[in-house]
C-alpha cells in the first residue's frame, strides 16, 4: 500500500517515516513538510494512504483533505483531540493522537490495508445517531477509539464513566462519557436504554427472562421505568406486530 506523510514537525515526520519503513505492507512514497509542497506531487501520483497532520501553516490538514482524491485513505495525526469531529467530517479513515506509538500506528495502518473497498465512508458528524452511521468515536486512555456499532454488546454506566462491552474483546473499553451522551448518539433503532445503568444493543439480545435481558452469557436487568418501552420494541421488531 503506497503512503505519504505530511507533517510540519520534523521529529514527528521522522518518527512516522521510521514506522512506515518497518511496516512490510507499506510503501513510502514521500514525506512533506507542508500541504503546499505535497499538493504538486500527490496530484500527479496519488497514494493509497496518507498520514496527515492537521495544524500546519498556510493550508491545514483539514483543508488539504478536501482536495485529495476520494480513493486516498486519510489517517489524521495531531496532538489535539478536539479535531476528531472535524476530521470525521472530511472522510478521515482513522485518527491518531500524538505522541503516536508504533502499536497504534500499526493497528491503524492494518485497518486501512484490510478495508474491504477503497471507497471512503460518507462522513457524518460524530454523535448524531443517524441510521447510516456504522461507528462512533469515544475517548479512552488519551486516545480516540472508533468502535463499530456491530461490535457493541452493551454499555454499563458507572458514575462518571462508562464501560463499553464488545464482542471482539473480553476487556471492556472505559471512557469518561455520560450515559445520556452515548444514548443520544447511538442509533435508536438498535440501542435501547433498559436501566439507569445499562444500554443494550438489541440486535445482540439472545433471550428475555422475566425482568432481564440476556446478551450472550450476561444477564442485564430491565428497570420498571424502561420495561414498557422494551416490551414494545420486542413485540414490534422481534416477534412481529399484527
Amino acid at each position: 500500500m503506497t503512503c505519504a506523510i505530511i507533517d510540519d514537525e520534523p521529529l514527528a515526520a521522522a518518527l512516522l517515516e521510521s514506522y512506515v519503513q518497518k511496516t512490510p505492507f507499506l510503501e513510502h512514497s514521500g514525506t512533506f513538510a507542508n500541504a503546499i509542497d505535497a499538493m504538486a506531487t500527490l496530484s500527479k501520483a496519488p497514494v493509497e494512504l496518507l498520514f496527515l497532520d492537521i495544524q500546519m501553516p498556510e493550508l491545514s490538514g483539514l483543508e488539504f483533505a478536501k482536495l485529495i482524491p476520494p480513493t486516498t485513505r486519510i489517517i489524521f495525526t495531531t496532538a489535539f483531540s478536539q479535531y476528531a469531529i472535524e476530521g470525521y467530517k472530511v472522510n478521515a479513515f482513522d485518527y491518531l493522537l500524538k505522541p503516536i506509538s508504533y502499536a497504534d500506528f500499526l493497528a491503524a495502518a492494518q485497518r486501512a490495508a484490510s478495508s474491504a473497498t477503497p471507497t471512503p465512508q460518507t462522513a457524518e458528524p460524530i454523535g448524531t445517531g443517524l441510521a447510516n452511521e456504522t461507528s462512533i468515536f469515544v475517548k479512552s486512555d488519551y486516545k480516540l477509539l472508533r468502535i463499530d456499532f456491530n461490535d457493541i454488546l452493551y454499555i454499563e454506566g458507572l458514575k462518571d464513566y462508562v464501560k463499553i462491552y464488545l464482542a471482539s474483546t473480553p476487556r471492556p473499553i472505559l471512557s469518561l462519557t455520560a450515559m445520556k451522551t452515548l444514548e443520544d448518539n447511538l442509533p435508536a433503532e438498535r440501542f435501547m436504554r433498559i436501566h439507569r445503568s445499562y444500554i443494550a444493543n438489541m440486535t445482540s439480545v439472545t433471550a428475555i427472562e422475566r425482568s432481564n435481558i440476556l446478551v450472550g452469557d450476561k444477564s442485564l436487568p430491565i428497570s420498571d421505568t424502561y420495561k414498557d418501552k422494551v416490551l414494545e420494541y420486542v413485540n414490534k421488531r422481534l416477534l412481529g406486530s399484527r
